[in-house]
């Protein structure tokens, strides 16, 4: 049976964090987002730490732990800055992942005790200008060329498109709309004919990196292909169960902060001579708040455990995702509403949870796509 208390673990990691992001994250948060700079070193720190390879196993210079540490990690760091969050999220459960479920003890080697330790930075590119969801449209190809496949295409949507050292790429190589039509490729930064593109200016989650990934003539060695060719896209819907959760866990990280930071100021802003946490408004608001969030752990955590046992996930994670994501919206929206004017301001942080939680209800495929997925499943 699922425990609902923190284990040793999450509380250590969840203490760590907040000692660490206390001196090396709040400070500087303002700057990132004001001017939208991916700062890279601090993910070199994040990788000292064991928090680049959460769930890698020891052996390969991971933490070793399981879904219910990982989703912690996210979560405070989350609080601290969403795009934070975000980025660490993308490189563990994407990149890294896709590499540590799929990839062969050669690849597996070479490549996941560098991203562990953030030596390399990932980034996963299956998202295209044209295709957004419908990924069996895809325009990327690899043409098979003697030992070598050779890539032409774009991905957009990148997360580290131009800072990441590796990325695993999906590309078409058989006929448009064929499931079994898509390959992984494991592609390395200084590979000839890859290179990053435009940089997104986006609304929020400015402190992760957004961006193109561009193909042209880029010659990959056969050496680089994950698992079997033409199993790209299925092996993408089984990385998708785990990212689910971890935008669900994004969102949940700033549903909570959004919340703590509204009790807090609830508790501190005076009106007619007592606190507005006094006035039953308020109070009615924060009970719905609370309650959103408590549901939106529950539903996270039972996915977590799904994942930890191995079993499929792809119902929880979604109905996970779907939920989580809504609540973020919700919940950093009341929070505004209960900062008043000074909600509208940066000088506090509900300004930049508002921001930065529209994009859980996109991220990893819509709310409309969950719900796709979700019917999907209980029609079985």
């Amino acid at each position: 049976m699922m425990s609902f208390e923190l284990n040793e673990n999450q509380k250590m990691i969840a203490e760590m964090i907040r000692d660490f992001g206390a001196k090396e994250i709040t400070p500087f948060r303002k700057e990132w987002d004001d001017e939208q700079k991916f700062p890279l070193e601090l993910f070199k720190k994040l990788g000292e730490l064991g928090l680049m390879g959460v769930l890698v196993p020891n052996e390969y210079g991971g933490s070793g732990f399981g879904y219910f540490e990982y989703v912690t990690a996210i979560v405070e760091l989350t609080k601290l800055d969403p795009g934070i969050g975000l980025s660490m999220a993308a490189h563990n459960s994407l990149c890294t992942g896709h590499i540590m479920m799929f990839g062969n003890e050669e690849q597996k080697k070479k490549y996941i005790p560098k991203l562990a330790s953030c030596e390399f930075l990932g980034a996963w590119g299956l998202t295209e200008p044209n295709t957004g969801s419908d990924a069996g449209n895809m325009r990327t190809t690899a043409v098979e060329d003697g030992d070598y496949y050779v890539l032409n295409g774009a991905k957009n949507f990148i997360t580290h498109g131009v800072s990441g050292d590796v990325a695993v790429v999906i590309a078409r190589t058989g006929e448009v709309g064929d499931s079994h039509g898509m390959t992984a490729f494991i592609i390395d930064r200084d590979t000839p004919g890859f290179r990053g593109g435009r940089k997104e200016d986006k609304l929020g989650m400015r402190s992760s990196e957004t961006a193109e990934l561009i193909f042209e003539d880029c010659r990959v060695h056969k050496s680089q292909v994950l698992g079997e060719v033409g199993d790209g896209f299925i092996q993408s819907m089984k990385i998708l169960d785990g990212g689910r959760i971890s935008i669900a866990a994004l969102s949940l990280g700033i549903a909570e902060g959004a919340l703590e930071a509204a009790i807090q100021y609830s508790k501190e802003r005076q009106q007619f001579n007592k606190p507005i946490s006094s006035f039953q408004g308020i109070s009615f608001k924060l009970a719905d708040m609370a309650t959103q969030v408590e549901a939106s752990k529950l539903l996270i955590y039972q996915a977590a455990d799904l994942k930890n046992k191995g079993q499929n996930v792809t119902k929880e994670s979604a109905m996970a995702k779907l939920y989580a994501s809504e609540v973020s919206v919700s919940v950093a929206n009341e929070a505004v509403q209960i900062f008043g004017g000074y909600g509208f301001t940066k000088d506090y942080p509900v300004e930049k949870f508002y921001r930065d939680a529209k994009l859980c209800t996109i991220g990893e495929g819509t709310s409309e796509i969950q719900k796709l997925v979700i019917g999907r499943q209980i029609l079985k």
